[in-house]
């Protein structure tokens, strides 16, 4: 039985850039048991299913996919989604922000669908768990081991590595420069040893030093253990990434804004526009923004 399909570049305002995604608008046909099967076959970092809600007050249901697992939550799937089903019409979009509500497995999550003249063009989702802390990173000369760098590549102190988690967890790795972000290369065999069984053991790695003028970081990821070398563009990663540096801001109260550069190593430029409120001196929410463009239609035959 044949199943639509779209793909779409998230993070992205043009075709062949930022993060592709596959997406089953309407997955309610389709066996359960041959969805990872799909998502092996478009072999993309993430291809999102999408069912009607349980919760009549929600917009839709949305299962992820790696190629190797199901995951909770993750960024570049709710965008795309977001903007793909606005895009055929099965979301309206009304005036230049439409807001709805997708169920994952961390919970409903609050996306934003912005428009220009009543053409969707980007969303935003805001992460649907408070930031978590995980355990103790490694130490700096095992993680520099790890990416191929040297320890001194590895910033420390205030800015020193740390899990965070919302809603997927990454171990988030600050460098000295953009240079040692090109340089970085994960070692299978020492991530095997130190990070395949650990609370976080996907890795960002960013440094304070864009190349696009208006960037404020750049910023790779690494996510082996789920058939995923490295990521062009990661909303979940993004979202972690504001919690982290929101916790690290002096002012109490404030209202954060950075724009990450993703992707650029792998010739796939991604731009995420991450923001974050601190409230009495805890982050309250982070939230990640990305435009989006559609590039192809088709069906699979699958039974």
């Amino acid at each position: 039985m044949p199943h639509r399909f779209v793909t779409c570049d998230v993070f992205t305002n043009r075709v062949f850039g930022g993060n592709p995604l596959a997406v089953f608008p309407d997955a309610s046909g389709i066996p359960a048991e041959l969805l990872p099967s799909l998502a092996r076959e478009f072999n993309l970092s993430e291809t999102v299913f999408v069912y009607p809600p349980d919760r009549p007050e929600h917009t839709r249901r949305l299962r992820i996919f790696t190629p190797a697992a199901e995951i909770p939550f993750a960024g570049h799937p709710t965008i795309g989604a977001a903007f793909t089903l606005a895009t055929l019409g099965m979301i309206p979009v009304r005036g230049d922000e439409t807001r709805i509500v997708f169920e994952e497995g961390v919970g409903p999550v609050p996306v934003v669908i912005r428009a220009v003249k009543g053409v969707p063009v980007s969303a935003q989702l805001t992460a649907a768990q408070r930031p978590e802390v995980g355990p103790p990173a490694p130490g700096r000369s095992v993680l520099a081991d790890i990416l191929s760098l040297d320890t001194a590549d590895i910033l420390g102190g205030m800015l020193a590595p740390q899990a965070v988690s919302c809603g997927l967890p990454f171990l988030i790795v600050p460098l000295r420069d953009r240079d040692a972000v090109r340089r970085a290369r994960v070692r299978l065999d020492h991530w095997e040893s130190w990070l395949r069984t650990y609370w976080a053991p996907q890795i960002l790695v960013f440094a304070r030093d864009g190349e696009r003028e208006g960037s404020d970081l750049r910023a790779r990821v690494f996510v082996p253990g789920l058939s995923v070398p490295e990521d062009p563009a990661t909303g979940s990663a993004a979202v972690a990434l504001g919690a982290y540096l929101a916790a690290r801001e002096p002012q109490p109260d404030a209202a954060l804004r950075w724009v990450v550069e993703q992707g650029f190593e792998m010739g796939r430029p991604s731009i995420l526009e991450i923001e974050a409120d601190r409230v009495a001196g805890e982050v309250a929410a982070v939230r990640v923004a990305g435009e989006c463009v559609m590039v192809s239609r088709g069906e699979i035959d699958a039974s």
